[in-house]
């Protein structure tokens, strides 16, 4: 079973917390608040109350062995710094750091940071082009040139088959798996003869910008009627 420590208990530690309680219960915590630890303590396997800063602590607490450990310790840059250099002398391979700024966050990959966690910024990213458009109810990005996303059938697609629809040539996405808006459980389309309706929720993958230009059709051909939105989208050659 794999096993996780986190050093600082904050809003994203706190969080990661309740997430990798799902797969393990294989975790050490470790905070300098004996309030915190003395909260959560029964829900690890391991709790300390330790500065994290203790280079001779983190030594005796952490295994080199160790799966991945978690760094939240809120807006405390130096400290985080510290930590995760202390963490690359124990010899853990994978550690992810919650960072405040760029500039923090390329010194935290500097000094040994597999994965820095920009939490308000990656909810901003999540967030956002859910708020550009009504069909869009969820957004994940995956790296800077892929995301997945839930988007309900627009006017381009109900109503034709998988195969005519052809949302990979005319927008660039791959439809990953399909859930109706009216039950909830997604399945794969394996049908290409299968005819999109206006219940459909679809999720795709690929480019945010191509995510939102298929997202945004049923807005834009409100303002600009159906004929002259698909001109502009396909124009002739």
């Amino acid at each position: 079973m794999k096993q996780f420590a986190i050093i600082g208990l904050g809003a994203f530690g706190l969080r990661m917390l309740e997430e990798l309680l799902t797969i393990t219960n294989e975790i050490i915590i470790l905070d300098k608040d004996k309030d915190i630890i003395d909260k959560y303590k029964d829900l690890a396997k391991a709790a300390y109350i330790t500065d994290a800063i203790n280079e001779m602590a983190l030594a005796k607490i952490i295994p080199a062995e160790i799966d991945a450990v978690i760094v939240d310790l809120g807006g405390k840059i130096e400290a985080s710094i510290m930590t995760v250099n202390y963490l690359k002398k124990i010899g853990v391979r994978d550690i992810v750091v919650k960072a405040q700024t760029d500039e923090h966050g390329e010194v935290l990959s500097m000094v040994g940071a597999t994965r820095v966690i920009f939490p308000d910024r990656e909810a901003a990213k999540r967030v956002t082009p859910m708020l550009a458009s009504s069909l869009l109810f969820n957004f994940m990005p995956i790296s800077e040139n892929l995301a997945l996303a839930e988007v309900r059938a627009n006017e381009y697609c109900v109503g034709k088959t998988l195969l005519d629809a052809n949302l990979r040539k005319s927008f660039g996405l791959n439809v990953v798996a399909m859930r109706k808006a009216s039950t909830g459980g997604f399945f794969f389309i394996n049908d290409p003869s299968y005819v999109f309706t206006e219940d459909d929720i679809l999720l795709v993958a690929g480019g945010e910008e191509n995510i939102n230009r298929f997202s945004q059709i049923t807005e834009r051909a409100e303002r600009k009627g159906l004929g002259g939105l698909f001109r502009s989208l396909f124009p002739s050659k």
